[in-house]
């Protein structure tokens, strides 16, 4: 619309620089009337031709001063890498429960721990990556579902992802489920109760430690507890304590 615009206005300038150019001459110099008056039929015809003439010239590109704007290329914007996103171990949680319950009607999980990466140290009671064990009584089976925040090499890929599914056995103690009513306290608040106990002193000794975490149901004291790790893996742990997953409160130093 913008070019026909530009070749109108051009084509209105041609016609008011002939009516002036015929009014002046007419004024100058009158020449006498020979024959009949030209027909409204003639100039029509003319005016069709310019227009004509226009839009032909319009449609080759070859009229000046009309450029079409949106002929130029867009530039692509590049996104920036994403950096970590670290969370608490209920979050971790929370973000695999709704994939587990699309393997399984009754997903009960029996295992929530950290997994250790570059990205951070768990000093807040955050890691970018989590790892759930779920149970299923239904299929009498058992499956894995791990949630990554993380980009660095050695953490999965971005987002949640499904371990292999395997046999469910209800009197391993490893694979005790709970309820997840009982899951009132988070990680972030275990480090803070671990950190009294004996923690501060570790870190102030170590500060690069990390700390690691798991969550699971203890059977002999039918209560969920946070096992809070001072260590990169098990073999180098400096100080686990063990804090109520419900109540927060401390119960005691596991070595």
């Amino acid at each position: 619309m913008q070019n026909i615009g530009c070749a109108q206005s051009q084509f209105a300038n041609v016609e008011s620089q002939g009516t002036g150019a015929t009014s002046n001459i007419s004024r100058t110099s009158p020449i006498p009337r020979v024959g009949p008056h030209p027909s409204r039929t003639s100039r029509s015809s003319t005016t069709l031709a310019r227009i004509s003439a226009g839009i032909l010239l319009l449609s080759m590109g070859l009229l000046p001063g009309c450029s079409d704007q949106s002929a130029k290329p867009t530039e692509s914007v590049k996104e920036e890498p994403k950096g970590p996103e670290l969370v608490t171990g209920r979050s971790g949680f929370q973000k695999v429960y709704i994939a587990a319950r699309g393997w399984s009607p009754d997903p009960q999980p029996f295992r929530i721990e950290s997994t250790p990466t570059r990205d951070g140290n768990g000093h807040d009671g955050k890691w970018a990556v989590w790892r759930t064990g779920f149970a299923s009584p239904s299929r009498r089976s058992v499956k894995t579902y791990v949630w990554s925040g993380s980009a660095a090499p050695d953490a999965p890929s971005r987002g949640v992802s499904a371990g292999a599914e395997d046999t469910y056995n209800p009197n391993n103690s490893s694979t005790t489920t709970f309820d997840v009513a009982f899951l009132k306290v988070d990680s972030d608040q275990a480090f803070a109760a671990a950190q009294k106990h004996g923690g501060d002193k570790v870190l102030e000794k170590s500060p690069d430690t990390p700390v690691n975490y798991v969550c699971d149901w203890n059977r002999n004291t039918n209560e969920l507890v946070w096992h809070v790790i001072y260590g990169a893996n098990r073999e180098a742990v400096k100080l686990t304590v063990a804090v109520n997953a419900s109540s927060g409160e401390f119960i005691r130093v596991e070595k």
